[in-house]
């Protein structure tokens, strides 16, 4: 295990855990767990062990957003910068973007493991994961607006591609929240799962995906993000470059050997 304060990581073989460490402000994100963040996530990009991560929360949220009285006065410029932290937030608004994967090429899969309070911010963050599993007593908004605030890390472009237009902009625009068993019925979410199960349950579709072939995860991701928007020739051409590039791999000869040989494949990343 490593890091300190605002964020924890541990690493269990191909499967990494991020924990949002500010249980006493429902993890809402200041200067030092955006900076925390992003220093963790380029860590695992380059880590070619890691094949998977889990964003969690401790305590009793996910994360409640940006932290109000910190983070949203420093991007607006009626608070001066008081600790290194804050003086990197307030010279670079990317360091907040960035701690959300908003405009970054992260391939490998991100489980969000979600308890309690996940808002502003906080689905800000979710959106940008792939798989997500709830505890039934987890919530979900965007309430931005309600402040004279807007979402700008990345919810105003995903949440619109996630579910459906008009459940998108009624989040957006009304502020409202959302119990877990309304974010699973218009698709925000995965699952809905008690709360002492949500954690196991993350980890176990972690460890499923971690055993399938490395190169195949990265590339499906990549090119399922790549191609959103695109005319379907141009989606198409994607998905063409992504099986040239895959089916010569070791690991794509190794798969259907092993399949055929009745084994286990061994998968190198290769």
């Amino acid at each position: 295990m490593s890091g300190a304060g605002a964020v924890v990581y541990e690493k269990n073989g191909a499967i990494a855990e991020i924990t949002l460490n500010r249980p006493h402000a429902h993890n809402a994100i200041d200067p030092e767990m955006a900076c925390r963040l992003n220093e963790t996530f380029d860590s695992i990009a380059d880590d070619p062990e890691i094949r998977v991560v889990i964003v969690t929360g401790a305590g009793q949220s996910f994360c409640a957003g940006g932290d109000l009285g910190i983070t949203i006065p420093l991007l607006s410029g009626t608070r001066k910068p008081e600790n290194e932290w804050e003086s990197i937030v307030a010279n670079d608004f990317s360091v907040v973007v960035r701690a959300v994967r908003r405009g970054i090429d992260f391939d490998k899969p991100i489980i969000a493991a979600v308890n309690g309070h996940c808002l502003a911010a906080g689905t800000e963050l979710l959106v940008s994961t792939d798989i997500r599993v709830a505890s039934d007593g987890a919530s979900f908004g965007l309430p931005e607006a309600r402040h004279a605030l807007i979402p700008f890390a990345g919810a105003l472009v995903r949440l619109s591609q996630q579910i459906s237009y008009c459940q998108a902009m009624q989040i957006l625009l009304t502020g409202d929240r959302l119990s877990a068993q309304e974010a699973y019925r218009i698709g925000l979410i995965n699952e809905v799962v008690p709360s002492v199960e949500v954690l196991p349950r993350a980890r176990a579709i972690a460890g499923r995906i971690a055993r399938n072939g490395p190169l195949a995860v990265r590339k499906i991701k990549r090119t399922v993000l790549e191609s959103i928007g695109c005319r379907l020739g141009e989606a198409y051409a994607m998905e063409d470059a992504a099986r040239v590039a895959i089916m010569p791999t070791e690991d794509a000869i190794e798969g259907p050997k092993a399949f055929f040989a009745k084994r286990q494949p061994i998968f190198t990343g290769r």
